[in-house]
């Protein structure tokens, strides 16, 4: 007889029990929307964060080649800077020296035109020391005079003003010199004018 009472009480819930029972069905359905919802939201964020994540990626690659480009900018930089400095070092005395290679010219001529007598030889002997110092000073800067006659015509180093016929020499090959070509160290400081065989 218990046993059918404790089936019937479970049978029959009072009105408080009905309104526990649907609070509590109530709550578990919000729970499970709520779960439902989280999960949707997750996915979202996941997405999201994944995005950014991708997109922050890019960011970082762009920032690093532009870094690389200008590291190797300034390497280039520097360099070149270190080659002007250098360049400016070795070719410093090029101004004056590019003045003065008239001067020796003249000079050449002054000792080439000498009379030959005996007043005046002691004079054309103490302009020819004059020219030999200066020779040496400027040597000792790196000037040195092209060697022209004889050799093949080159336009990086010879100027020809005028083309001779010439029996002894094959064609494009200078058989004189009209004024003297200079270096200084590795550059061509003055071309040589040349008469070029044809």
């Amino acid at each position: 007889m218990k046993d059918e009472q404790t089936i019937e009480n479970t049978e029959e819930n009072t009105p408080q029990e009905d309104m526990v029972n649907e609070a509590a069905q109530a709550e578990s359905t919000e729970a499970q929307e709520a779960a439902v919802n989280d999960t949707e939201t997750a996915g979202a964020e996941t997405l999201a964060s994944t995005e950014e994540l991708d997109r922050l990626k890019a960011l970082a690659e762009e920032n690093e080649k532009r870094y690389l480009r200008a590291q190797a900018d300034f390497d280039n930089f520097r360099r070149r800077t270190q080659k002007e400095k250098e360049d400016l070092a070795k070719y410093a005395s090029m101004k004056l020296i590019t003045e003065l290679v008239p001067v020796i010219d003249n000079f050449e001529r002054a000792i080439a035109t000498a009379p030959a007598n005996t007043e005046s030889d002691s004079f054309a002997k103490g302009v020819g020391m004059i020219f030999r110092q200066l020779e040496s000073v400027l040597q000792a800067e790196g000037l040195t005079a092209m060697q022209t006659v004889g050799e093949a015509f080159n336009p990086e180093f010879h100027q020809a003003i005028m083309q001779v016929e010439s029996e002894e020499h094959e064609e494009g090959i200078v058989v004189e010199e009209v004024q003297k070509g200079y270096m200084l160290k590795d550059k061509v400081l003055r071309p040589a004018m040349v008469k070029v065989s044809m």
